[in-house]
């Protein structure tokens, strides 16, 4: 077992440390063959005994494998503490009271350098602690329903939230944010389109591309922004708010239907598909790009439909795919399949056959298209006049991570094949649009719009 004084380092990584004389919380120099590195030495997470770990003067965090360390020099030691000041929080009965549910991920979050997980920061004097602007906006209560990064929610979680959801609204308050992680958050914005409707009051999703010890966060502004968005904006469905440029000029509103996480890494990864935000929030000012969402009510009436039928997927045609994937899910029993095709909605012929055997079994079929942006259109080719022949359902424009949660909740509701094609091609929630706005394509290519202006801020 390894001494406490070296905090999870083992393997030759510790050997490095315990021939160099170094300890946890040591400001150090690494001279390595790329050059001298200097920082304070951080506990290790379990499962890597190859890397040192340090904190650099800059706040980010390096990993220096143990065989390009040639000496390392001790300059004194700091022990930091990352526990975060919890404080009472503010009760002001002239502000709104806004629930905020976690589920995990970094939002609002500190990294534990011993485990390497991320860990919330959620009581409400926790948050407070960490960004007591929320103080200035709003009277917060958390709840803590999950843990999870954001690849463990699914319809279990999805279900529990819609209840939550349900009860807190109905208790009066006068917005809900969900603290997720970002990796699947636009399909839990896309289900609780689903689950919970006619809201009266905003329920704001919101996550962070980066904890909230490295000098990048985003968690403190876009918690700012869902909380601001949840307090006061006109806004009564389930949307996201997450940074609308690289830099942190403003939270934009994306409809929780139209929405997709596009980057692995930038902060303004979410973008609206097909279709335009609903506005923006910069300096606590909204600015609204659009007037058909639903509008906030004073009531505390709202409607929860949290059934899902797990036993659907996303089948993801690419070039001479073959018909036993097809008949794999045919086999193991799947009750409804998305297509996610190509061009304008097509699969290779030799699928034609297992797709046959499906429509005969009385799986559901629908066709999304692989471009995002765009609309399935089966009747231009051959290809997709064959293919509704056997029973495919072209979705006009959802996208396909909408389309599996949409078809898993409406399974969830029927299982009558005309039904469930009738409410799939029925919007709910602008998951199909009569058309797409002409500026619903643009997302900041070089040399247009957004882009433009950040490189005109350092020429």
């Amino acid at each position: 077992m390894t001494d406490d004084i070296y905090q999870g380092y083992r393997g030759p990584a510790l050997e490095v440390l315990k021939r160099e004389k170094i300890i946890v919380w040591d400001r150090i120099v690494v001279k390595t063959p790329e050059g001298p590195v200097e920082g304070i030495l951080l506990p290790r997470s379990a499962g890597d005994d190859s890397h040192l770990v340090l904190k650099m003067i800059t706040g980010y965090n390096i990993g220096i494998r143990y065989d390009h360390v040639i000496s390392i020099e001790q300059k004194g030691q700091k022990k930091a503490n990352y526990k975060i000041p919890e404080k009472e929080f503010p009760y002001d009965k002239d502000k709104p009271n806004v629930t905020i549910l976690g589920t995990g991920g970094t939002i609002a979050s500190r990294l534990d350098y011993r485990t390497g997980a991320v860990i919330p920061a959620f009581t409400p004097g926790e948050l407070f602690g960490a960004v007591p602007e929320l103080a200035d906006l709003a009277n917060i209560t958390t709840k803590k329903l999950f843990g999870v990064f954001s690849e463990n929610m699914g319809p279990h979680q999805w279900k529990v939230l819609a209840e939550n959801i349900k009860k807190e609204i109905e208790g009066g308050v006068q917005g809900i944010v969900i603290g997720h992680g970002t990796d699947t958050m636009h399909y839990t914005a896309a289900i609780m389109n689903f689950m919970v409707q006619n809201s009266p009051v905003p329920i704001v999703c919101v996550g962070s591309q980066r904890s909230s010890d490295r000098p990048s966060s985003d968690a403190a502004r876009t918690l700012i922004g869902s909380v601001t968005t949840a307090a006061f904006s006109d806004v009564a469905e389930t949307v996201v708010t997450m940074f609308g440029t690289t830099s942190d000029r403003y939270i934009f509103i994306h409809p929780g239907t139209r929405v997709r996480k596009m980057h692995s890494s930038y902060r303004n990864t979410f973008k609206t598909l097909g279709d335009i935000p609903i506005g923006k929030v910069e300096d606590g000012q909204f600015t609204y790009f659009r007037n058909d969402y639903r509008k906030r009510r004073t009531d505390t009436e709202v409607e929860i439909y949290p059934r899902f039928e797990e036993r659907v997927s996303i089948l993801y045609y690419y070039p001479n795919m073959h018909p036993d994937i097809l008949e794999s899910m045919i086999d193991k029993r799947y009750k409804g399949i998305i297509i996610a095709g190509t061009g304008l909605g097509h699969v290779n012929k030799p699928l034609y056959d297992p797709i046959q055997r499906a429509h005969d079994e009385g799986i559901p079929m629908f066709m999304t298209v692989q471009t995002l942006y765009g609309y399935t259109h089966m009747f231009v080719y051959d290809t997709g006049r064959d293919l509704m022949a056997r029973g495919v359902v072209p979705l006009d424009n959802m996208l396909p991570e909408v389309a599996y949660c949409k078809l898993g909740w409406v399974m969830g509701q029927t299982q009558d094949p005309e039904g469930i094609r009738k409410m799939m091609l029925t919007p709910i929630s602008r998951e199909i649009t009569p058309r797409e706005p002409y500026n619903g394509f643009v997302q900041g290519q070089g040399g247009m719009g957004m882009v433009e202006d950040f490189l005109k801020e350092f020429s």
